[in-house]
């Protein structure tokens, strides 16, 4: 009897050691830490920036290093990376996952349905189809948008090259987000009599061919907030600043990057933004489906001066006055 009751209970802890490990393996670790994982499409500034500032607002929160285990992951822009990483985070059950730009909000979101999913730097959540509407997204998915509004962009190059009639748009041709801002370039573009020339690209070894393309052909070209262009800036830079033509694109870090203007987010207070919500989550404040999708509502002005040099542009000084020269 006595042989019996012994195992009987070293089975009860073995049991309760099985459980209690399970639990840790969908929130924690065995130090009781919540595990956090950071799916990142590409490096490049100002998706790292987001990424700095969603750390940076958890520690604030009190998700620091001796409470939280963030696994940080990057697909360094490759669709299968992306897979295994969203499929490791599904077996992994983290209690939050945050996607770092639309394409890895997407495949977050198609993969995983009961993990809170937590966007930044993306543009249009409905457009990605990620939530049912911006008031109410309805399910798991929920985050902070970087649109910029297009209207104050296309005004900001009208102030910077007045004589403009012709201008570039580039964008890769499979990001929606920077397919939902070409279109809304577009209908600025059709309203102020300016003629487009559109090019997508597929992936970074188009830039140049495809940069090259409208040389002779625009006055100045657009890039929005796309993260195949935002990547690899300097290649563009090399053939349009060789060409004097002026860039306008839609992240302040590409600004910094060589570009000549920006109209952004502020993309570390973006990162910010989204970890405030992803702390209101964890703390069981809101609910991804009830969360409004949050946007910022002030801009920066980001002028490059070595690029205006570059062009032999002034800058008016209306808009010096506002910038952040760098």
């Amino acid at each position: 009897m006595k042989n019996w009751m012994k195992c009987s209970i070293a089975a009860a802890l073995a049991a309760a050691a099985l459980i209690s490990g399970g639990c840790g393996g969908q929130s924690g670790d065995a130090s009781g830490k919540i595990k956090i994982g950071v799916v990142q499409i590409v490096q490049h500034g100002s998706l790292d920036e987001a990424n700095r500032g969603f750390v940076d607002a958890l520690k604030e929160r009190g998700y620091g290093p001796d409470k939280v285990e963030i696994e940080q992951e990057n697909a360094q822009g490759d669709q299968s990376n992306l897979k295994t990483i969203v499929s490791r985070f599904k077996a992994e059950k983290p209690k939050l996952i945050c996607a770092i730009a639309t394409p890895a909000a997407q495949a977050a979101a198609n993969e995983i349905k009961d993990i809170p999913i937590v966007g930044t730097a993306i543009t249009d959540y409905t457009s990605a189809k990620l939530v049912q509407n911006d008031e109410r997204p309805g399910g798991n998915v929920t985050g902070v948008s970087d649109f910029a509004a297009m209207d104050a962009q296309m005004e900001l190059a009208a102030k910077l090259i007045p004589q403009a009639k012709h201008v570039g748009l580039i964008y890769c041709s499979s990001e929606v987000n920077s397919e939902v801002q070409a279109n809304q370039m577009k209908d600025y573009c059709k309203k102020h009599d300016l003629a487009v020339e559109e090019r997508t690209v597929n992936n970074v070894n188009d830039i140049q061919q495809v940069a090259e393309s409208l040389i002779g052909k625009v006055d100045y070209i657009y890039v929005p907030t796309d993260n195949t262009l935002a990547s690899s800036i300097p290649t563009l830079m090399k053939i349009t600043d060789a060409n004097k033509i002026p860039v306008i694109v839609g992240a302040d870090i590409m600004a910094k990057d060589g570009a000549l203007a920006a109209l952004s987010v502020d993309y570390y207070r973006l990162g910010k933004q989204t970890g405030e919500l992803a702390a209101d989550i964890l703390d069981g404040k809101v609910k991804p489906e009830t969360s409004p999708i949050q946007h910022q509502k002030d801009y920066t002005i980001v002028i490059n001066k070595q690029d205006a040099e570059i062009l032999g542009l002034t800058i008016p000084e209306e808009i010096a006055k506002k910038a952040n020269m760098v």
